[in-house]
């Protein structure tokens, strides 16, 4: 076995902020009042991070990258039903869906989010370019269905990286925090060298310039 760089440091930073960003827009929709313009200012933010994150995913590191995720149904039958043997370097098979499926609630939950309407205070940036029907819709998701579905997705990725750490012996996340993972002699490193950050950095700014021209087309 041998330490090599499986999460470069864009996708460990990405992690990390959209933990932190989803917390606090629970926090704040709760709240409400005030809190409402930090709502709004996560939620751009938290789209600003998947924008990146679905770019990253064709340019980053190697095991950042999707065509690294495990998403064959047969594999990940085997995989919950202890028959797969095989060493999983980066995503396991229910961790790869798991991505898909975590990244699609957030953006159904952001995108509901900009056109929805509290009818009190809070509407959504893009509001004036949708129909009623569909901000009635969209609001209706947003504080409801989707806002559940989004706390059932956190509170099952976090019972399984206590259950990884628990049963397994697998510390997902300190390999998290500094990227390394002990694995088979041969396995290929993920790129995260200056000149990778570097371009990680541009495509944020892209990404963030992209979200910044969208909640703009509001007016």
């Amino acid at each position: 076995m041998v330490t090599v760089r499986i999460w470069d440091l864009p996708t460990r930073l990405f992690h990390w902020l959209l933990a932190a960003c989803v917390i606090a827009l629970v926090i704040t929709g709760q709240l409400g009042g005030d809190a409402m313009v930090w709502h709004f200012r996560l939620g751009f933010t938290v789209l600003t991070l998947l924008l990146f994150r679905l770019l990253w995913g064709f340019v980053g590191g190697h095991w950042s990258r999707w065509a690294q995720l495990v998403l064959w149904p047969g594999q990940a039958l085997a995989y919950l039903q202890g028959r797969s043997v095989r060493v999983w370097v980066g995503h396991n098979p229910l961790g790869s869906w798991s991505v898909l499926l975590m990244l699609a609630v957030l953006l159904l939950q952001v995108g509901t989010g900009l056109v929805s309407d509290d009818e009190i205070a809070n509407a959504g940036p893009l509001t004036s370019l949708v129909s009623g029907t569909t901000v009635a819709l969209a609001t209706a998701w947003h504080k409801g269905p989707g806002k559940l579905l989004l706390l059932v997705l956190v509170l099952a990725h976090v019972i399984a990286i206590v259950w990884y750490k628990l049963r397994k012996a697998q510390p997902l996340v300190a390999a998290m925090l500094h990227g390394d993972k002990a694995v088979p002699d041969g396995v290929p490193a993920s790129r995260d060298n200056m000149l990778q950050r570097a371009w990680a950095l541009v495509l944020l700014l892209l990404c963030a310039a992209g979200v910044r021209w969208l909640v703009q087309l509001g007016g």
